[in-house]
């Protein structure tokens, strides 16, 4: 799983323990969506304050 952070244009370290925890997260909220096919290829999610 390819998981990267960008914050106000930076890219952000993470390591392996943050990328299967956010990838996780993201992958099993998407996943419990309706109409969500289990085989998708890319997920973008963008947080503006």
């Amino acid at each position: 799983m390819d998981v990267r952070l960008t914050v106000d244009g930076k890219d952000v370290p993470l390591n392996e323990f943050v990328v299967k925890m956010l990838g996780g997260t993201v992958k099993g909220a998407v996943e419990s969506l309706r109409g969500i096919e289990k085989d998708w290829e890319k997920i973008v999610v963008e947080v503006r304050q």
